[in-house]
């Protein structure tokens, strides 16, 4: 397999998921691959049709939900010169550009019921007919199909045809997510990372830190291996020493500390000197009353007299996070540590209540 259809993981449900692939390649009826986006269902569709006898003829793919409806039909069909406006020439459609081999159609549930109809008589009898054609076209093609919706709710609710999805599911893939597949996040991480340092023509794999393993494996990951993938090999640019093992890891890349607030909770401007000009400014933060040195509590004082049970609860908490972080030099591990939370939890809280490190001045 080339080096881009590799299956890293090693967890039950993913490699069930593989060998059920497997299986099916060799035989030429459709199968239908279920997962959500980012979970691998090209990459099965790849092993489907090069594990098959058709391995050494065309796969063709294409994205139903990238083009408008208008146009898919005469993609998956093709049609002929005049067929509509700026139809100047004949062409063919993707049904004719994998005969003999395998043709992929990502995003199902996108078709319109029209295509549907003519979907069904290409996989049931192998016969398509060009747009502006007179006469049928037979062609040798297997259809692999891919989804994250749900087609039997659709198809009870007239979304989709019942007919078609009978058709087209002799055999359904479902691919676990990421979240799913037990001891398969350090594997992925672990590979991608080696990868990233390869490119970036590092002598040596640090690896991760082992907070940064537990990071890594205590998250969602709602789009999965994909977005994993993206995460590790920016840890990896992002850190620039292959001499350290990788402590660091953003999952939000568009996290903006300098992003302004809300209208509604944004506070009136304050006055700024001329030293100050391009600095960003950070939200005012309320006074709390300076703990024992033993204590990393907030005062009850801290809290806003008269103030209701949520506010009070949310300017407690407050206090706690600014206490930890300036005991600690804004140093958040520790922080987060002193005040038992994780990193993420510590980060979406200052995040939560608008905190960032105060700018230091120089001499």
């Amino acid at each position: 397999m080339e080096r881009d259809v590799q299956f890293i993981g090693q967890s039950m449900a993913f490699l069930d998921a593989v060998e059920r692939a497997s299986r099916a390649a060799a035989v030429r009826r459709p199968v239908l691959v279920i997962g959500e986006r980012g979970t691998g269902k090209e990459l099965i569709a790849q092993r489907l049709h090069h594990l098959s006898p058709r391995w050494g003829e065309p796969l063709i793919t294409m994205n139903c939900a990238a083009l408008p409806e208008t146009l898919i039909e005469a993609e998956l069909f093709g049609h002929e010169a005049g067929a509509f406006t700026g139809a100047v020439r004949a062409r063919a459609g993707r049904f004719e550009e994998a005969d003999r081999g395998t043709l992929f159609l990502d995003e199902l549930g996108t078709l319109s019921m029209a295509a549907q109809e003519r979907l069904l008589r290409a996989v049931e009898y192998g016969e398509i007919a060009r747009i502006g054609a007179s006469r049928p076209v037979q062609v040798d093609v297997r259809v692999v199909a891919a989804t994250n919706a749900d087609l039997p709710r659709m198809a009870e609710e007239g979304r989709f045809r019942a007919d078609l999805l009978d058709r087209l599911s002799f055999e359904v893939i479902n691919l676990p997510p990421l979240r799913a597949r037990e001891g398969d996040v350090y594997e992925l991480a672990d590979y991608y990372g080696r990868r990233m340092a390869s490119e970036l023509e590092w002598e040596a794999w640090p690896g991760f830190t082992p907070g940064a393993v537990a990071v890594l494996e205590a998250h969602a990951w709602p789009g999965n291996v994909r977005e994993l993938r993206n995460v590790v090999e920016r840890a990896v640019y992002r850190w620039g020493n292959e001499h350290e093992p990788i402590a660091r890891i953003v999952f939000d890349p568009f996290e903006n500390p300098w992003r302004l607030p809300s209208a509604e909770a944004r506070p009136s401007a304050a006055p700024v000197a001329d030293g100050d000009v391009g600095k960003p400014v950070l939200p005012p933060t309320p006074s709390f009353s300076s703990p024992p040195s033993s204590s990393l509590s907030p005062s009850p004082s801290s809290v806003p007299s008269g103030a209701g049970l949520r506010a009070s609860v949310e300017a407690y908490e407050r206090g706690l996070l600014v206490e930890a972080l300036e005991r600690h030099r804004w140093n958040q591990r520790r922080a987060a540590s002193a005040i038992g939370l994780t990193y993420d939890q510590l980060r979406h809280c200052m995040k939560k209540h608008r905190l960032a490190e105060p700018a230091r001045t120089q001499d």
